[in-house]
């Protein structure tokens, strides 16, 4: 499915040849994350990948690094995650040659201009308001809190208007320095092009990037010995409902075993919480569980958002699902949820990025690459016994977070149900 190679200086290379497509996307993954910031500096990862697009000394603006993209018809972005951040490029395969010399002049080139860091800043304040005003991502954050209350992974990768707003340019440039190293940094590939062609391009223009010594990593604490709830009110239409236990990191034997049982209890249309909270009671028009996996911890978390006067009666009707599923699932919901499961792997590894993602992300946090046929035997493998023993792991009544945004202002009912 791929080949690797390591450059002298570290960087790790990935390809994955994708014949019978038409496009090539190249991604570069940064071991640079909010995980790994001090809290009076959170936000400076993502800080630095928005000025990294902001002017280079060949391409001094945004506009002429958009326009080398855009003129032969690609896409050009980039994302800050807890634990990494990411450069991206997908354009038609002659093109190649082009993406990596933009995104490489990016990295290595950038000039982080104070003028432009200042309106950036602005910017990104607005990006924090806008954020405020999406409740999905309000209560995401707010769940985020609860799990891992000051903690790295708890923290808004966007950071704060206080810490976003006294961050120096000696210190963006400290933190660049100290993350944004080749031995810290996977390149990968996907799309119509040879290994060695790949390869050689990618070594002619990383080849003097020098390699240095990686600050220490972060630590995370999953301990909590009773329920949590934190409501946020606010005068909005809906109330936004978050509720969350600890789940298991990147690393842990069981992950995929908690994947599959998250399928069964809310992960597409015919999961159990789909038809019983919105198909029979009419309670959500969206209701779905999803997991995070990190270096060192995880979560299993139920989203839903509903009418205000209904939270409890939603809430109510989560924990029982969550009550029967520890109960354990049927051979059909299994024979499904991997169906479904593996299904949706096949469909999703048939585009270019996300088959460079799927490599890259592995190799940078993981150091080990697993195949599509190496996932499907292992979630073929899943056992009815293993999805029970996982759910009564996990889903524990002292692990329980609540986390509510919306017109929602009555602790007490709440509380009860959580057995606080």
């Amino acid at each position: 499915m791929y080949n690797k190679a390591v450059l002298g200086n570290g960087l790790r290379v990935i390809t994955s040849a994708m014949p019978h497509s038409h496009s090539i996307c190249l991604v570069i993954l940064v071991g640079a994350g909010s995980c790994y910031e001090s809290k009076e500096e959170a936000g400076i990862s993502h800080f630095a990948e928005h000025l990294f697009f902001k002017g280079t000394q060949r391409r001094p603006s945004f506009k002429e690094i958009a326009e080398a993209i855009e003129g032969v018809g690609g896409i050009i972005n980039a994302g800050t995650d807890k634990e990494m951040t990411i450069f991206w490029c997908k354009v038609a395969s002659p093109h190649f040659p082009v993406a990596l010399d933009v995104l490489s002049d990016l990295l290595l080139n950038s000039r982080f201009d104070q003028k432009e860091m200042e309106r950036e800043r602005r910017i990104i304040i607005e990006e924090m308001n806008m954020n405020l005003d999406i409740p999905q991502q309000r209560v995401n954050a707010l769940i985020d809190e609860l799990l891992w209350p000051e903690q790295p992974l708890g923290r808004e990768v966007i950071g704060y208007k206080e810490t976003v707003s006294s961050i120096t340019r000696e210190q963006l440039k400290n933190h660049i320095a100290h993350r944004y190293m080749p031995n810290n940094t996977v390149v990968s590939v996907a799309g119509n092009m040879q290994h060695e062609e790949a390869l050689a391009q990618i070594d002619s223009v990383f080849h003097e990037w020098t390699a240095g010594q990686l600050t220490t990593g972060y630590t995370a604490s999953d301990s909590q010995t009773e329920p949590r709830l934190r409501i946020e009110p606010k005068d909005i239409e809906q109330a936004h409902l978050c509720l969350a236990v600890h789940g298991v990191s990147h690393f842990h034997p069981r992950r995929f075993v908690l994947n599959l049982l998250n399928t069964v209890l809310g992960g597409g249309m015919s999961s159990r919480l789909f038809t019983e909270i919105r198909e029979r009671r009419g309670l959500a028009y969206d209701i779905h569980s999803y997991t995070e996996h990190f270096l060192n911890s995880g979560s299993f978390a139920v989203y839903a958002g509903v009418d205000p006067q209904k939270v409890e009666t939603t809430v109510s009707a989560v924990l029982e699902e969550i009550a029967q599923i520890k109960q354990g699932v049927t051979a059909d919901e299994l024979t499904r949820a991997k169906q479904l499961s593996k299904g949706r792997l096949y469909l999703r590894l048939e585009d270019s990025r996300n088959v460079a993602l799927w490599c890259g992300t592995q190799e940078l946090l993981l150091q080990q690459i697993l195949s599509i046929e190496d996932v499907i035997a292992i979630v073929d493998a899943i056992t009815i016994g293993e999805l029970r023993d996982v759910a009564g792991e996990i889903l524990t009544d002292n692990g329980l977070n609540l986390a509510v945004t919306g017109p929602v202002k009555q602790e007490k009912p709440l509380r009860r149900l959580l057995g606080i």
